[in-house]
């Protein structure tokens, strides 16, 4: 009965499954919002479902959920929902954004600029679009969020095309009855039987690689004919006449563009990748502008090309890219970059109808924004390479076998109505199923096609992976020899301030290389959902500087991050020195209250732990609490809250000297934890520190010395300056007396005060003067005149 009841239930389940998500999101939106006047949502029609919007009785459209139709992933790699309204017409009435975990967008750039981005979609209409009449609507780019925008914009446009193609709008236009009906369309198909090598000329020159080539100064011209003259004056290059780019493209899953293009290898394993109807295109340019940018390296995303069909779009994806080093054909010229981009599944890509590469051009416009252009590059596959079936024209249909009749320009329907045992003789052949190239089997035998993605962005920072490396070897060296440093007190001081000065500009503000509690909180989640090498490894800088964290751990605890390491530390520390220099007065914090205020950044922490486990997401949002994005990623470059918090925590840092590392730093009470089981203890201490001695409790920059003399090692950011007064004899207590008794020792010993026996000319002899005059001489046994009397 139990099996029975699954059985009966499973068909329901399956539904319920691909109903989508749109009802979990209708709640955040009211009718209004997509119709003026609509007063109520109908319920759910169809899969994917679509809500209509009524007023009254009256139905003014629907509404429906983006990624319920088409993906719509990210840089956070989770989905961007969004509900859209359409009407019966195909024209976008509303878009509202209602979940998604965009970083950028979350803590950085304002939500609403992204949603006025986004409207500029509605009133569009999409029909022309779903036709191929017209080319997919742009939405506005957003600076600092241009692959955000970008997904979202294609997302809603993909959606609402595949809405109006499947005829659930009503607003597609059925055959009169009794009309004859149209002739239908020539089968094309791929030749897949013809493959041979051909040069780069003969490629070229017959269309097999079509070309867009520009010039730095005809970019210039178009903005200045936009109206953009900043854009047009900051050019790639000062000379007009030098290549902005020329770039080439052709499809090589064409077994003869392919083997020509790609080499019989590459090919053989380019086949072996693909799935059934995929299609790979070969991208490569030269010049002073790049076609890949670097938003994939950053969030996985190809930014600045599209593939266009029909009203349709995608982007590339880091997973769908292979880098070349060069072409096979005989004659092809040294490009600088060059690409194998297998097209996404969920694109159908079809070779025998014309298609575009769009090319997104941008231009720094000043300290924030960026203006854009596009160019288009047209491509239609060669006849040469295609299979031209016509079939017989179909005789006129009465209207209840006109659908069955437009179906007649399809392969299979084609077939369909060859007379019985009249097989088309030029239709194409099945794909065999047990065919080398498309099973997954013989994929892997095949073997890998390209590098991991992160094992390509560490060979493209290599030079950044260098310094960061000598850096950290540098910092190394300075721990293991600090006590012959840290006796030149001079020499210490401008090493470490040289060193946070190289923290803060390079590491900080360059590299972007700053820590925070999100990757600590990041990391932990992802024990618990599913560990990935490759996520972490995806950004070497930061890999890097977490390897060298945890090693500092179990020798020296959290002092080497806290002290040397972070980007904000340093700005707090150097800004302090200066405010010193001016004679800020600094400000002491009395002991008892300083003791209660370190536990505060423990709490933060722990709270941003255990929101972390209900909810990375949201977790991350509290997280600024760290000023570390705005200041040091972002460098202020921010909405004015957070640029007021961050300047904040740094005035009162020019009065209490690490204000922030002290009391609130999550990240610092995050790394103390594990930090107390370091193996070695490198700081000294003499058995007077504390009592009665109190000079280094006193001059401890962050107080991490108690009044007993003891370290506190979870507070202790090394900056060894215990360690400088720990060798000073002139300041440390306990060094000036070692230091008096040795002067006191090497006067007693030395050769003016030994006797003559010991080869020295023993102490010196008194000379008695009078009125500035020698009386006497200096004999070694003294005279009558030398002997003091009572009665003289």
């Amino acid at each position: 009965m139990a099996l029975l009841g699954a059985m009966i239930l499973l068909p329901w389940a399956g539904q319920a499954l691909a109903a989508g998500r749109v009802q979990e999101y209708l709640p955040k939106a009211q009718p209004n919002e997509f119709f003026p006047g609509a007063d109520r949502f109908g319920p759910p029609q169809g899969d994917p479902p679509l809500v209509p919007a009524h007023q009254g009785d009256r139905l003014l459209g629907y509404v429906y959920l983006n990624s319920d139709f088409t993906g719509a992933t990210g840089y956070s790699g989770k989905p961007i929902n969004l509900l859209v309204g359409i009407d019966p017409n195909g024209v976008i009435t509303g878009i509202k954004l209602v979940d998604h975990k965009e970083p950028i967008v979350l803590i950085g750039i304002p939500e609403r600029r992204i949603v006025a981005a986004m409207n500029t979609l509605i009133g569009k209409d999409m029909k022309p679009v779903a036709t191929g009449a017209e080319r997919p609507p742009q939405v506005d780019i957003v600076s600092g969020a241009t692959v955000t925008v970008l997904v979202m914009g294609d997302s809603v446009v993909r959606s609402a095309v595949r809405l109006i193609r499947s005829g659930r709008l009503g607003a597609g236009a059925a055959p009169s009855a009794g009309a004859a009906a149209p002739a239908p369309a020539a089968i094309k198909t791929v030749d897949l039987s013809k493959s041979e090598v051909r040069n780069w000329q003969t490629l070229l020159g017959d269309g097999s690689v079509r070309r867009l080539s520009l010039t730095v100064g005809e970019v210039n011209e178009v903005y200045a004919k936009a109206g953009n003259q900043e854009a047009a004056n900051n050019a790639e290059t000062a000379d007009p006449a030098d290549t902005f780019i020329d770039l080439y493209v052709a499809p090589v899953s064409v077994p003869t563009i392919g083997r020509s293009l790609l080499g019989d290898a590459g090919y053989d394993q380019l086949k072996a990748r693909l799935k059934p109807d995929q299609q790979a295109i070969v991208v490569a340019g030269e010049g002073a502008y790049s076609f890949k940018g670097s938003g994939y390296v950053r969030g996985g995303i190809f930014d600045r090309i599209e593939l266009l069909q029909e009203g349709q779009s995608t982007r590339f994806r880091d997973r769908n890219h292979t880098r070349l080093g060069d072409l096979a054909a005989a004659g092809a010229p040294a490009l600088r970059e060059i690409a194998l981009f297998v097209v996404p599944e969920d694109f159908k890509l079809d070779l025998t109808e014309p298609w575009q590469l769009q090319l997104l051009v941008q231009r720094n416009v000043g300290a924030r924004d960026k203006a854009f252009l596009t160019y288009n590059l047209e491509y239609t596959l060669p006849d040469q390479y295609l299979r031209i079936e016509q079939p017989p024209t179909p005789a006129p249909t009465p209207a209840p076998q006109a659908q069955a009749q437009n179906q007649a320009g399809t392969p299979a329907a084609a077939a369909a109505q060859q007379p019985q045992g009249q097989g088309p003789t030029t239709a194409p052949a099945p794909v065999s199923p047990t065919e080398p190239s498309l099973n997954d089997a013989d994929a892997l035998a095949a073997g890998e096609l390209e590098d991991p993605l992160w094992l390509r962005i560490w060979k493209t920072n290599t030079v950044s992976i260098g310094i960061a490396a000598v850096a950290l070897l540098v910092l190394t060296a300075i721990f293991f020899f600090q006590d012959a440093l840290v006796r030149r007190p001079t020499v210490y001081v401008w090493v470490r301030r040289a060193y946070l000065t190289f923290t803060l500009v390079w590491l900080g503000w360059y590299a972007n290389a700053q820590l925070s509690v999100v990757n600590v909180l990041t990391f932990t989640n992802s024990l618990i959902t599913g560990f990935n090498w490759e996520f972490f490894l995806a950004a070497p800088l930061i890999f890097i500087l977490w390897a060298a964290v945890a090693a500092g751990l179990l020798f020296w605890g959290r002092g080497p991050f806290c002290g040397w390491l972070c980007p904000f530390g340093a700005l707090q520390e150097l800004t302090n020195n200066i405010a010193q220099w001016l004679k800020v007065p600094q400000i002491t914090v009395p002991w008892g209250l300083h003791e209660r205020l370190w536990p505060i950044k423990y709490i933060i922490f722990l709270g941003l732990f255990g929101l972390s486990l209900y909810n990375v997401a949201l977790a991350e949002v509290f997280a600024e609490v760290e000023p570390f994005k705005t200041s040091i990623i972002l460098k202020f470059v921010r909405d004015w809250p957070f640029v007021i918090y961050a300047l904040a925590l740094l005035s009162v840092g020019l009065f209490i000297e690490r204000f922030f590392c002290r009391y609130l730093c999550p990240l610092g009470a995050a790394l103390a934890i594990p930090g107390r089981i370091r193996m070695f203890e490198w700081l000294k201490r003499w058995p007077e520190c504390g009592s009665p001695c109190q000079r280094c409790a006193k001059e401890c920059p962050v107080q991490s010395i108690h009044p007993e003399g003891q370290i506190n090692v979870n507070e202790c950011i090394y900056c060894m300056h215990c360690q400088e007064l720990y060798h000073d004899d002139h300041r440390c207590p306990h060094m000036i007396q070692v230091r008096l008794k040795r002067e006191k020792r090497e006067a007693i010993s030395s050769p003016s005060m030994r006797g003559i026996k010991d080869g020295g000319s023993g102490p010196a002899k008194p000379i008695i003067t009078h009125k500035g005059k020698a009386v006497g001489k200096p004999t070694d046994t003294p005279t009558t005149a030398d002997v003091p009397t009572t009665s003289s």
